[in-house]
């Protein structure tokens, strides 16, 4: 069985973190978020989303997503959006060998020993295992 830790570690460096944008929220997300952090939802919501009408999305803040300290990296990590989790192990890597080039390029948690036909090996395997668990 192909585990996330063959193709990638997160080293917490906030890369991914940093941009004037951020990721949208699903329900489960907000909730995550909400039990992470040991709020009530109201206080969550009004110090840390951006709310526009049924979209619901993380603040930016001085070019980084809210909960990204330089000290500490992402501060919210256990709680953390789907999308967060996902990353950097996007599909899209499967499609385009210059995506993985990219991401490659700019996130250090990438295991650098193998190579782009191997890591698309080991994701596709890692992506049908989650399929068969539910993830």
């Amino acid at each position: 069985m192909v585990e996330t830790k063959d193709i990638f570690t997160c080293t917490r460096c906030g890369y991914c973190c940093h941009g004037e944008t951020t990721v949208s929220l699903d329900a489960g997300d907000q909730q995550r978020m909400i039990t992470a952090l040991g709020l009530d939802p109201e206080v969550v919501a009004a110090k840390f989303w951006r709310i526009t009408g049924n979209i619901v999305q993380m603040k930016v803040v001085d070019g980084h997503c809210i909960f990204y300290d330089p000290d500490k990296g992402c501060t919210v990590h256990a709680g953390r959006p789907w999308r967060c989790r996902q990353w950097p192990l996007h599909p899209s890597i499967l499609e385009d060998e210059s995506n993985f080039s990219a991401i490659n390029d700019s996130c250090p948690g990438i295991n650098k020993e193998i190579g782009y036909e191997e890591f698309c090996r080991r994701l596709r395997r890692l992506l049908e295992d989650r399929k068969e668990v539910g993830c």
